[in-house]
């Protein structure tokens, strides 16, 4: 089946090798459980301008699309969201000021003059997960608490994302808005992973 706008439920697991963090995109069974692969995240460590290529699956024949920074590496930095062709699909930023307390972020689809605020729910693990970032070796031992971002548009929910506990990285996203386009979503939901501590 692949990747199809009717899917509003996946399961993003990362997958940590020493050049590259990598994350894998399933899609969520009735029951609950991992189902399908319906894509395949790269992204190389220690890049000047965040690149993140998103593929079919593992073997990296086929783009979905790809999202990269519009800067070299900045606190405020916008990302650019693009289809296998080429065409821009949207964009989003964490938003440094406010993130300072909770991390929060701005998610725009292309052409509509529409964003979408996502901010992390709980503020005391949000408080927690800073002072875990500052913590020597933290890299080695990712933070396991559960934490949870909600993104809205005008008091409506578009989508949200919940890490799951545990020592790796695993995200279940809920994408609530039917039209928002699920590579945006799938870029933001990896963004969160991969870009958090900029």
């Amino acid at each position: 089946m692949g990747l199809a706008q009717s899917q509003h439920r996946f399961l993003v697991r990362q997958k940590v090798t020493l050049m590259a963090n990598r994350y894998l995109v399933h899609t969520i069974g009735p029951d609950g459980k991992e189902d399908e692969l319906v894509a395949f995240a790269h992204q190389k460590r220690m890049a000047l301008k965040e690149h993140v290529t998103f593929y079919t699956d593992e073997s990296k024949r086929q783009v979905l699309f790809t999202f990269k920074a519009r800067q070299v590496i900045d606190l405020g930095a916008t990302y650019d969201v693009f289809g296998a062709s080429g065409t821009r699909l949207g964009s989003f930023r964490k938003d440094f000021g406010a993130s300072l307390l909770r991390s929060t972020w701005h998610l725009s689809r292309e052409g509509e003059g529409r964003e979408a605020t996502g901010q992390e729910r709980n503020e005391v693990v949000a408080l927690l997960r800073r002072a875990w970032e500052f913590l020597p070796f933290t890299d080695l031992l990712p933070f396991v608490v559960p934490y949870h971002f909600d993104f809205t548009e005008g008091g409506r929910s578009v989508l949200s994302v919940d890490k799951l506990f545990g020592i790796r990285d695993r995200y279940v996203l809920d994408i609530a808005d039917p039209e928002l386009d699920r590579r945006l979503a799938l870029a933001q939901t990896v963004a969160l992973d991969a870009l958090q501590s900029r």
